[in-house]
C-alpha cells in the first residue's frame, strides 16, 4: 500500500513538471509574439512651421550689385542694370571685363547669388546724356528725341528705326552668349523701351509715343533664346507676355494708387495709354502661378510710410500681386529695429517646409514618405533637384537619393506627397544605429544645398534635419 502510494505520488510531482514547463513555453511565446508583433516598424515625426522670415534663392531683397560691399544673410538676389553706352562704347567691342568688375560678379557667384537684369536705352538724370552709344547714334537716320523733362535729362530713342531693332537683336545675343548659360543671372526685367526701361515715355515733353506691339514684339524675342535659363518679366500684362508665359513686375510696389492700376491690368487687361492700342493689355490673372513676379519698392510714398503706418496695406499689396523680389529699391530700418523690413521680407515668395517625416520597414528597404508644404504667396520658380542624405556617425554620406518631386508645382497652401526607398540596412532604427536623415534642396549653379526650410528651429540650416 505504501509502495503504491510513492508511485502515485512520483506520477502527481512529473505532471506538475510537465504543466510548469508547458507554462513557461506557452509565456514565452506569447512573449516573443507580442515582440514580434508590437516591434516598431514605423518611425513618425512632425514638424512646425516656422514664424520667422527665411531668406532664400531667387527670392526677397534685390539690392543694386555695384555697391554692396557685404551683406546681410538675407539677400541672395542682387541686381543689375546696364546701359547699351557702358557695355559697347565702341561697335562690336564689348566691355564685359570692367561691367563685370563693377557689379562683382566674380565675387557675387563664388558666394552662390543670382542676379536680376535689366538693359536700359535711356535713363533720365540730372545732365544731358544719352545712353545708347555714339556709334549707333551716327548711324540711326532719326535716331530720337532729347528731353528736359521733370523726370530728368536724357535721350529717348526711337525706337521704331531698324538699324536700332538690328543691334539691338545682337546685343542681346552677345549678353546671353556671355551671361545667359548658367542661371547666374535668373531673372530679367525687360527694359528695351522707354524712361529706365519701363515701357513709358513723359508723352507731353515732345517725345514721340512707343511702337505698336508688332515692333515691341523686337524687343521681346531675342531674349527668348539668348536667355533660356532666365525668366523674363515685363512691366505690363501685353499679349506677347501672355503669348510666351512671362513674368510680370511692378517699379510701384507699394504705391496704392498705382498698384491697384497695375493689379486691375492683369486681371482685366485695357488700352495701353502709350500707344493708344485698344486691349494691347491682356488678362493674366494666373501669371503668377507659372512666372515670377518682381519689381521694386516706389519712391513716393516714403519708405516711412510703406513700412510705418501703411505697413499692413504694402503687405496686402504684395500678397495680391504674388510678388517673389523686390529690387533695387528695397525695405530698410526705419528706426523700427528693423520690424517693416523683416515683415515685408517675411511675405516674399515662397516659404518651403515638410510637415511631416515618417520611416517604414518594408521587407530589406526602409520607405522615407514627406508631407511637403508651401506657405508662402508664390511658387518656388525652379525644378531643382531635392535630396534625402543618409550620413553615418562620422558624417560620411552613405546614400543619396533624389526625391522625385517638381517643387515648382507646389504652389501657395498645396501639399505634396513624396516617397523613395532608402537601402541603408537599419536605417529605421536611426537613432540606435548612429544615422542622420536629413533632405537639401540642390542649387545646379553651385552644385550646393541652398534653400532653407521654413521650419521651427532649422531656419539656419541648409538641409533639414529629419531623424538621427
Amino acid at each position: 500500500m505504501a509502495k503504491d502510494f510513492r508511485i502515485m505520488g512520483s506520477v502527481t510531482m512529473k505532471r506538475r513538471v510537465l504543466l510548469l514547463l508547458t507554462l513557461v513555453l506557452a509565456v514565452l511565446t506569447v512573449v516573443i509574439t507580442m515582440f514580434y508583433i508590437m516591434r516598431p516598424n514605423v518611425y513618425q515625426r512632425h514638424f512646425s512651421h516656422s514664424n520667422q522670415a527665411v531668406p532664400n534663392p531667387l527670392m526677397g531683397y534685390a539690392p543694386p550689385a555695384a555697391t554692396q560691399d557685404s551683406l546681410t544673410q538675407d539677400i541672395n538676389l542682387l541686381y543689375v542694370d546696364v546701359t547699351w553706352r557702358d557695355l559697347e562704347p565702341q561697335k562690336g567691342k564689348y566691355n564685359w571685363e570692367s561691367l563685370e568688375k563693377k557689379f562683382r560678379f566674380e565675387k557675387w557667384r563664388r558666394e552662390g547669388k543670382h542676379l536680376v537684369l535689366r538693359f536700359v536705352l535711356d535713363y533720365p538724370q540730372g545732365e544731358v546724356h544719352k545712353d545708347i552709344p555714339d556709334w549707333l547714334y551716327r548711324e540711326m537716320e532719326d535716331p530720337g528725341d532729347w528731353y528736359d523733362t521733370s523726370y530728368g535729362k536724357g535721350f529717348s530713342p526711337n525706337y521704331s528705326n531698324p538699324k536700332l531693332i538690328s543691334y539691338y537683336g545682337k546685343i542681346v545675343s552677345a549678353m546671353g552668349r556671355r551671361w545667359g548659360k548658367d542661371g547666374f543671372i535668373s531673372f530679367i526685367e525687360l527694359g528695351g523701351l522707354g524712361h529706365w526701361g519701363e515701357w513709358q515715355v513723359k508723352q507731353d515733353s515732345n517725345i514721340r509715343s512707343l511702337p505698336k506691339a508688332t515692333i515691341q514684339a523686337k524687343y521681346v524675342k531675342p531674349w527668348l533664346s539668348a536667355f533660356s535659363k532666365a525668366d523674363l518679366l515685363m512691366r505690363r500684362p501685353f499679349k506677347i507676355a501672355q503669348s510666351y508665359q512671362l513674368g510680370l513686375y511692378n517699379d510701384m510696389s507699394g504705391n496704392v494708387e498705382s498698384t491697384e492700376t497695375w493689379l486691375d491690368w492683369i486681371e482685366l487687361g485695357g488700352s495701353y495709354d502709350q500707344t493708344g492700342e485698344k486691349k494691347a493689355l491682356v488678362p493674366m490673372p494666373n501669371a503668377w502661378k507659372k512666372s515670377p513676379i518682381g519689381g521694386e519698392l516706389a519712391s513716393d510714398p516714403s519708405l516711412k510710410v510703406l513700412l510705418g503706418r501703411q505697413l499692413n496695406k504694402t503687405l496686402n499689396l504684395l500678397e495680391e500681386s504674388h510678388t517673389s523680389f523686390l529690387g533695387p529699391k528695397i525695405a530698410e530700418d526705419i528706426g523700427d529695429d528693423r520690424r517693416g523690413y523683416q515683415k515685408v521680407l517675411k511675405k516674399l515668395g515662397y516659404r518651403l517646409w515638410i510637415a511631416s517625416a515618417s520611416l517604414k520597414l518594408e521587407g530589406n528597404t526602409t520607405t522615407l514618405s514627406l508631407s511637403w508644404r508651401n506657405s508662402g504667396i508664390a511658387p518656388f520658380y525652379r525644378n531643382w533637384r531635392a535630396y534625402v542624405y543618409v550620413q553615418n556617425w562620422s558624417g560620411q554620406t552613405i546614400e543619396r537619393i533624389a526625391i522625385p518631386l517638381n517643387l515648382t508645382k507646389l504652389l501657395p497652401n498645396t501639399k505634396e506627397e513624396t516617397t523613395v526607398k532608402l537601402k541603408t540596412s537599419n536605417v529605421i532604427k536611426a537613432s540606435k544605429n548612429q544615422y542622420r536623415i536629413s533632405v537639401g534642396i540642390v542649387d545646379p549653379m553651385t552644385g550646393k544645398d541652398a534653400v532653407h526650410f521654413a521650419v521651427a528651429g532649422q531656419e539656419d540650416q541648409k538641409r533639414l534635419l529629419l531623424f538621427e
